[in-house]
Order: C-alpha cells, then structure tokens, then sequence
C-alpha cells in the first residue's frame, strides 16, 4: 500500500493523487450511517445552512468508526510514503463531514486552505459517495501549490488563469483523494436531487523541533522525536 517513486513525484509535482487504496464498502456504509445519526441528532459541533445541518465537526473527537477510519492502513501506509514514519492528525483544520446537496454553496470558490509552503498540511479526502460532474466533484488547479505563497486569492489576472486550468475530479464511493493544501482546488455545483458525502483529514508529518504536548495534534503513527538543539543529553 506504499506510494512508488513515480506516484510521489506526481504528488510534488501536480499537488495531488488519488490513493492506489480505497476504503472497504462496509466501512464506507459505516461512516456514513454514523455521520447522519450525528446529523439526525444535531450533535455539536454542526455547521447549517439555511437551517440544515451540512457538516458535522470534530470528527476524531466522536471516536468509534470516525477515529477507525483516520487511522487505518488504507490512509496511513500510502501517507508514510510523502509524510515519514511519524505521523499527526491535525485536529483545528479539517477534521470533519461534509454533506452537499443541490443548495449547497459552501468551498464553491478556488481556494487554500493553508497560506503558505512551510505550514502545508497532506489532506485526505473521503468520498462516502460517488462523485461525479453531475453531483459536483472535486475540482483541482494541477501544479497551484507551486504559485507564491498568498494569504487571499484576488489577483483576478490569475483568478482567470486558475479558472482556465481547473480539472474535475470525479471519484468513486470509498476512494481517497489526498491533495497538498497549497493547491488551488473547490467543490463542484450538485445539479442533481441527491448528495455528496465526504470526510475531509489533515495529516502533518511529527515536527521535530516542537515540543511535546500540542492539544491541537495527535500522534495516529510512529513517535515524536524532539531533535532542537536546545535538548538536553
């Protein structure tokens, strides 16, 4: 389930790849049967839209098949390949469900979500349900993350160009999509009468020259090896 070298090197160089893994249908099923009993029952944290829930927060803080699915093989093993041995789950970007119907308007927009190279996390999305042009996929700017880092996309010159270049990503129900955070990339427009369910992560590799005790951080693989100079021993 490791990437090979040629995979990586299409990760650097366009910001993306779809994951050589998927996630079994149980699971998938699992998830989602999870994630609207969360949303049936409004438990917070939830975001609305015109008074319905279309995203449940927090996910790893629910726990059972939610903090299952952040560290199973499927998502780790082909993460070691980009992200080293040692492996944190970001808690305060990310971490959430995300249920867009014909209504929805939220990411719509070319965006980041981090602005800058050195605070980059490796994003994994889950698709809970086909995507498709119809339903409103995924869509990526090939090769953004390699633009100036910019805190706010308003340059409308390259507003244009990004537009021109945009692919769609369509992805079949259980696929992982894992994207550098860098890249310009939106949701699509559901056309249709049903949804799309995805789950969105964030994964850093361990930073070696923080401390321990970072509450917005969890360790889902190998260590936290402190290697600052300021170390005693």
């Amino acid at each position: 389930m490791r990437l090979t070298p040629q995979e990586i090197q299409l990760f650097r160089h366009n910001g993306f790849i779809k994951l050589p893994t998927r996630l079994p249908t149980a699971q998938v099923e699992a998830l989602k049967a999870a994630a609207l009993k969360d949303m049936a029952e409004a438990v917070e944290p939830v975001a609305r839209q015109a008074g319905r829930i279309i995203r449940i927060s927090a996910v790893w803080q629910r726990g059972g098949i939610f903090q299952e699915t952040i560290t199973c093989n499927e998502i780790l093993e082909p993460l070691e390949s980009l992200l080293g041995p040692n492996i944190e789950f970001v808690l305060n970007r990310h971490n959430h469900i995300y249920l867009r119907d014909a209504g929805s308007t939220h990411s719509l927009e070319l965006h980041r979500d981090v602005s800058h190279w050195s605070r980059t996390i490796a994003t994994v999305l889950i698709y809970l349900e086909e995507t498709n042009l119809e339903n409103g996929c995924t869509r990526v700017v090939p090769g953004s993350h390699h633009l100036p880092a910019f805190a706010h996309f308003k340059d409308e010159t390259l507003q244009q160009i990004a537009a021109n270049q945009t692919i769609p990503l369509p992805m079949p129900a259980g696929g992982l999509l894992a994207i550098d955070s860098m890249i310009l990339h939106s949701a699509g427009i559901n056309h249709t009468d049903g949804t799309r369910m995805s789950m969105t992560l964030g994964y850093h590799g361990v930073d070696e020259l923080a401390p321990e005790g970072n509450p917005k951080k969890v360790l889902v693989r190998g260590e936290r090896p402190y290697r600052g100079n300021d170390r005693q021993g």
